[in-house]
């Protein structure tokens, strides 16, 4: 048996809306998933839920992505999987049966809860654990707290007839690797197939960057405006076919899908997942002929026994942050724009000091244009003048609001007077 996912990412690249009637109409699905936890969006999803308890999930996936089509996923037999229920995802699911109902569709929506630590905040507080780099004890303001589940509660759901799963904080390969359990029975000691599809789901758990979005080689990937999102085509081996829409734009290739393997990676022999420890190291990417704007075929992907440990993501309020962006035109343009910047710093902490408040936290400067990007490794101009042309990027961090407010007052000024 084969088993089909068309994946959307909706991590601030894309538009939410283009991809789901591309992948619905030209896809030939069986599980069209959706990923949108990215660590700062936790952040940002915890600061929505404190002002409202039925806000925390992502509503682009309720209104965008689900509201207009949700009578042709329910005529086609598309099932949906998605982790947009954020640290809310009662309240998601609760959003989608509203829509269903205004449809006119009998849909069953499933709920992976379980994920939400808070309850747990002074018992690891108590436990001494510390910042693995810093070394900082454990925060005092602990917004939220979210284990990474895996697979198996997704599969469990399929199982018991979910058309919609909304999971709050999982693996982002786990939205892939759960119907692929559900569809083929992998049990829970076939390491290697469970690896194979957390491959699958790793590979495209950033949407189009696997079809030439981040691509090295970006300028032989045609038509981005129309870029096509992934589809994966499964073996019940663990074998797939990583393949895009017909008549969309992008690429697949040897060259995109292998840097996307390598993302976010780490030990390509031990990628940590909570169903199974990858190894990746043996892979092979084989184009495919004949494939409207590229496929490729892969397997080799190794599995042993996951570790004892689930990984947690964890905010809390430390503080706020503005970044301010001048553009400054002129001779000499890269020297005024650091004396500008250090000028409004300068500025600034004189009212600080006035108003008895602490410096800056954290204070970064940037001049674009001049190659600061690249550190040591910078190209100087040949004149020794440097560019006519560059932009002031400086962003500060400070532990109080009000001090992060003088801050914006002080600089629009200068960045409406160059």
């Amino acid at each position: 048996g084969r088993a089909g996912c068309g994946y959307h990412a909706a991590n601030g690249r894309f538009s939410p809306a283009p991809p789901v009637p591309q992948l619905l109409y030209g896809g030939k699905l069986d599980f069209l998933v959706f990923d949108y936890l990215s660590e700062i969006t936790m952040s940002l999803l915890t600061a929505a839920k404190a002002r409202s308890p039925v806000l925390g999930y992502t509503p682009d996936f309720v209104s965008a992505a689900m509201a207009p089509y949700i009578k042709d996923i329910h005529r086609k037999g598309v099932r949906v999987i998605s982790n947009a229920g954020g640290i809310n995802p009662l309240a998601c699911a609760a959003a989608l049966q509203e829509v269903a109902k205004k449809a006119d569709v009998d849909l069953k929506i499933a709920v992976v809860a379980g994920d939400d630590l808070m309850s747990e905040k002074e018992n690891l507080k108590g436990t001494g654990i510390t910042d693995l780099e810093s070394g900082r004890q454990f925060p005092e303001s602990i917004h939220s707290m979210n284990v990474y589940l895996g697979a198996r509660p997704i599969s469990r759901a399929l199982d018991l007839g979910a058309d919609i799963v909304v999971t709050g904080r999982c693996v982002d390969s786990g939205i892939v690797l759960g119907p692929l359990i559900h569809s083929f029975g992998w049990n829970r000691d076939e390491f290697d197939l469970l690896a194979a599809g957390s491959l699958a789901g790793h590979l495209i758990e950033c949407g189009a960057q696997c079809t030439g979005g981040i691509f090295t080689d970006w300028h032989a990937v045609p038509d981005w405006h129309n870029i096509g999102f992934p589809i994966v085509e499964c073996s019940s081996e663990g074998d797939f076919i990583l393949s895009k829409p017909p008549d969309t734009g992008g690429l697949i290739s040897f060259g995109t899908v292998a840097e996307q393997l390598v993302y976010e990676l780490g030990n390509p022999r031990r990628y940590l997942l909570p169903d199974v420890t990858c190894d990746f190291s043996e892979v092979s990417i084989t184009e495919i002929p004949g494939f409207d704007g590229g496929a490729v075929k892969v397997h080799g992907a190794k599995g042993s026994p996951p570790s004892t440990f689930y990984k947690v993501n964890a905010t809390y309020l430390d503080g706020f942050r503005a970044t301010a962006v001048c553009p400054v035109g002129g001779p000499k343009a890269v020297q005024k724009g650091k004396r500008t910047a250090e000028s409004i710093l300068q500025r600034t902490r004189l009212i600080f000091s006035q108003l008895g408040y602490e410096d800056y936290s954290a204070v970064n400067i940037q001049v674009l244009g001049s190659e600061d990007t690249y550190g040591p490794h910078a190209r100087r101009s040949i004149d020794g003048q440097g560019p006519r042309e560059a932009v002031i990027w400086l962003a500060v961090h400070h532990k109080q609001k009000e001090a992060v407010e003088i801050f914006s007052r002080e600089i629009a000024p200068a960045g409406t007077g160059m």
